[in-house]
């Protein structure tokens, strides 16, 4: 058996900005030639060996030198004048990490619905704020879509730029063929996040049938690569059911309170007794407003009974951006607030592997 040579260099898959060598000097330093003397062409690749794949931004591209994020590499990188860059911290991997796993590729369109038993616990700003998070990392289209039938306040979270609703949407379906055409029935955010308000019309709301969700999710998902669902609080209304059979994936919110987490497990049985275990076994539970670690109530075990039943569990902190219920900028958020969200989100992006659970 051939034993590896300890002393030769190891090849790196992806080489640094500072590495790349140009063709030609790799092509003298391997014949021993002198820097003047004559390139022999390279000899021509095989066919299949190449393809549009390879022209990556990663080996193409001389990106910019990177600086250090923060801390003393980032005081070190900044005395040396740029010279000196130690390798990424432990944090920073963290960070590249999540981030890449927010990218994660979706095939088609995936759906994710929010859901919780108890009114006023947050479900639609975290709905609007994974939508943004995922909008700032992700380069396809994302949407969020109010399907409260109960005066939903998801579009009033951002500036409106379309007076259109859900039921218009609906009105006018067989007219929206094109993206251009369903564009005119969003609102846009900063983060690239498309909001489609619900009507706060009683006559509408109380019409808002699962087969109008279902109807108004099969013209998103020809347009968008992600749909977030919001609802009213509950899962046996019409409008839930019809989010819940148009689901791939779900985020159950709950407070961090006894009785909001006893709400969310019961959520969860629901899902189970009902024809839906997939969802609810790919479900990613949201702690949401924690508030002080101090609290007499276990947050540990809480967070462990969700985790053991469902894909993850995670921790929303309380924010006063959030509190006054208007506009929410995922800037003005407090730092460990957005990075919570982006850890939501790459725990949501976790099952966009996974093919589309199957329901009943």
């Amino acid at each position: 058996m051939a034993v590896e040579n300890e002393d030769r260099p190891r090849a790196t898959l992806w080489p640094q900005p500072d590495e790349l060598v140009p063709l030609a000097s790799l092509a003298r330093a391997a014949d021993g030639d002198s820097a003047d003397a004559p390139v022999a062409a390279a000899e021509p690749a095989r066919m299949g060996d190449t393809s549009a794949a390879d022209f990556a931004a990663e080996r193409m591209l001389r990106l910019p030198v990177q600086r250090q994020a923060a801390g003393w590499r980032l005081a070190l990188f900044r005395a040396s004048g740029g010279l000196v860059r130690l390798g990424p911290s432990a944090a920073e991997l963290r960070q590249q990490e999540l981030i890449a796993r927010v990218k994660t590729p979706i095939a088609g369109c995936r759906k994710v619905a929010f859901l919780s038993r108890k009114g006023g616990v947050g479900k639609t700003t975290t709905c609007l704020l994974v939508g943004h998070t995922f909008a700032s990392y992700r380069g396809d289209r994302v949407v969020a879509l109010d399907a409260n039938p109960d005066a939903g306040t998801l579009a009033q979270r951002l500036r409106r730029e379309s007076a259109e609703t859900i039921a218009t949407l609906l009105d006018d379906g067989e007219q929206v063929g094109r993206y251009a055409d369903v564009r005119a029935y969003s609102s846009q955010a900063g983060s690239r996040l498309e909001v489609i308000a619900g009507d706060e019309r009683s006559e509408v709301a109380t019409a808002l049938s699962a087969a109008d969700v279902g109807r108004a999710v099969s013209l998103l998902e020809r347009h968008y690569n992600l749909v977030c669902l919001d609802t009213a609080a509950g899962v046996l209304g019409s409008a839930a059911q019809g989010v819940l059979h148009a689901a791939d994936q779900v985020v159950i919110v709950s407070p961090p309170s006894l009785d909001g987490a006893r709400a969310a497990a019961a959520t969860l049985d629901w899902l189970c007794e009902h024809g839906y275990t997939e969802l609810a076994r790919g479900a990613v539970a949201v702690l949401n407003g924690v508030r002080d670690a101090r609290s007499p109530l276990d947050l540990d075990q809480i967070e462990a009974h969700f985790a053991a039943r469902c894909r993850a569990c995670i921790r929303i902190p309380w924010d006063p951006h959030l509190d006054p219920g208007a506009e929410v900028s995922p800037d003005q958020l407090r730092a460990h607030t957005r990075q919570a969200y982006l850890q939501l989100a790459a725990a949501i992006a976790g099952g966009f592997t996974d093919p589309p659970s199957h329901r009943r």
